[in-house]
């Protein structure tokens, strides 16, 4: 089970936005889930529209998370504002292992979903999960850096190891 499920059937979508937030529970499960220090807000204006086959949903995901700088391990609020264009559609015939399978370029962002729901929730954390930067370095980054002499080029970078092989003169 998703930490932030939203099931739609797409056959009696609402015709109008939909505004999503996760509680704090669900913020809480997603943020331990992403590896995150918190995720204070997470929200989301979506049009679900029903297509011939499943639905789209189009619109705008926000949140404000705090994650740890990659280099000091300080907390380091971010913002995330990201579009949303997914597509559901339901879940096509098995093919065999060996079986190539040729997709259009319209079919690459479809979601398959089996039964007669699909989880916007789920993908919307799938969208905040991508919109993270798994490198993000706060403002003390460089002072951490030079405190574990990381910064001298003397010491550090690709040359370093093979200036400790040099004999001395």
């Amino acid at each position: 089970m998703s930490e932030f499920s939203r099931t739609y059937d797409p056959r009696m979508l609402p015709g109008t936005a939909v505004e999503l937030a996760a509680s704090e529970a669900e913020r809480a499960a997603l943020a331990k889930r992403f590896g995150l220090v918190r995720i204070d807000r997470m929200e989301a204006t979506i049009e679900l529209v029903r297509e011939a086959a499943g639905a789209s949903a189009k619109g705008r995901l926000t949140a404000d998370i705090v994650q740890s700088c990659a280099v000091s391990g300080e907390d380091l609020p971010v913002a995330i504002d990201e579009p949303v264009n997914l597509h559901f559609v339901p879940a096509r015939a098995a093919s065999a292992p060996d079986e190539e399978i040729e997709l259009e370029a319209e079919e690459l962002d479809e979601i398959e979903f089996t039964g007669s729901l699909f989880d916007l929730g789920e993908e919307l954390a799938q969208t905040l999960a991508l919109a993270i930067d798994p490198y993000a370095v706060g403002p003390n980054a460089e002072e951490a850096r030079r405190k574990a002499g990381l910064l001298d080029k003397d010491t550090s970078g690709p040359f370093a190891a093979l200036a400790a092989l040099k004999k001395p003169d």
